[in-house]
Order: structure tokens, then sequence, then C-alpha cells
């Protein structure tokens, strides 16, 4: 029984080391990009050694690949938790107004997370200035589950004529994170043009998702009559 709780101990232990590295290296990629990040850096900031490092992540790239699964299983999680209502009524059609909230609660899930995790926030932008060069080498470790339920929503909402284009639906979907990743990581450009207003506030930012949830939806959408009517 003994021999049975220190393998346990040693279990947790080990599991809280690996935590505390992704979140320093989450720190370090987000600060650096993945090009930028020293190993070491990351090694310094865990308190941990480079060897340690190794022996749980391989590399650097498994490091950044675990920091990003990490990532997608939270925001995966948090997207199955809100959609769920969505996802369980009758899948075999799509009515205009199911859909309307598909894609609001989608918007307004995504604009949250981002503003909630900066550090997530500045690897997408790393990413996205570099080509997605990193991502693409991973892409494959990450799963496609929700992403496959998504593109199935959408696809019955390309048949049932809601969409205002026949542009690629998964396209359309996928465009939704970097319409908010752009508007949170611009904010400091915003505050300079406005110098006068606090554009980061609570009352301001909930105005800037409410609009971002506007302009997507009536990109997106046929124009829907209002319901009762």
């Amino acid at each position: 029984m003994a021999e049975a709780g220190s393998k346990r101990g040693r279990m947790r232990d080990a599991r809280l080391a690996q935590e505390v590295i992704l979140d320093a290296a989450e720190a370090i990629f987000a600060e650096h990009g993945f090009d930028g990040a020293r190993i070491d850096a990351i090694a310094r900031a865990s308190g941990y050694n480079v060897s340690l490092l190794f022996q749980y992540f391989e590399d650097k790239l498994g490091l950044y690949t675990e920091v990003l699964k990490r990532t997608d299983r939270d925001l995966g999680a948090l997207q199955a938790r809100v959609l769920a209502p969505l996802f369980e009524q009758d899948t075999g059609s799509i009515p205009a107004q199911r859909f309307k909230a598909f894609l609001t609660v989608v918007v307004q899930t995504i604009f949250a997370y981002l503003l909630n995790h900066p550090r997530f926030l500045r690897i997408l932008t790393w990413e996205m200035a570099e080509g997605w060069q990193t991502y693409k080498q991973i892409a494959s470790q990450l799963p496609r589950k929700d992403q496959e339920q998504f593109e199935l929503f959408f696809q019955q909402a390309e048949q049932a004529g809601l969409l205002r284009s026949s542009f690629t639906p998964l396209i359309q979907l996928a465009m939704i994170t970097p319409i908010c990743q752009s508007y949170l990581a611009s904010l400091p450009l915003y505050q300079t043009m406005l110098p006068e207003e606090d554009v980061s506030s609570e009352e301001a930012l909930a105005r800037a998702r409410e609009h971002l949830v506007t302009l997507i939806v009536a990109g997106m959408l046929i124009e829907l009559p209002e319901p009762n009517t």
C-alpha cells in the first residue's frame, strides 16, 4: 500500500510539474513567438531544469504542441458546454433562428475566451505574422471532433439556404476567430486613435463584442424575419 501511495504521489508531482512548465512555456511563447522562445528561458521561468523539460516534452516543438493542445481542450470544453443546447436539438434540419443563435454564441464565446486569455491571443498573432508555419507542423495532432460537428452544422445551414454566400462554410466559420483576434490585438491602436475614450473598459468591450456579433451574423446569414411575425 505504501508503494502504491508513493507512486500516486510521484504521478501527482509529475502532473504538477508539467502544468507549471506549460504555464511558463505559454508565457514565453506569447512574448517571443515560437522561433524566438528559448528552451532555457522556459526552464528558468518554470523553476525546472532543461533535462526535465526534454524528458516530459522531447523538444521545443513538443512543448509548443502541448501548450496548444491544452488550450484547444479548454476552448473545446467551453464551446461544447455553451453550444450543447443547440446541438441537442433535432439535427435533421436547421431552423433559421437556431442557426442565428449558434453563430451568436460562437462569436461571443470566442471573443470572451481571447479576451480572458491574452497569452493565447498573442500566440495566435505570432502564428499569423509567421504564416502559420509552426501550426502547420502540429495541426494533425490537434483534435478535429468539434470542427467536424461545426462543419456539419454549417453544411446543413447551407443546404437550408440560410447562408448569404456559397463560400466554403468551414472557412466562413474559421474566420470568426481572426476577426475577434484582430479587434482585441488592436486595442492599443484604437486607444491611440481615441485617447479620450477607454476602449478597454468592460462597457466598451461589451459594445465591441455585440458589434462583431452583428457584423458577422449579418454578413453570413440571409436576412431573417423577426420571430412571431
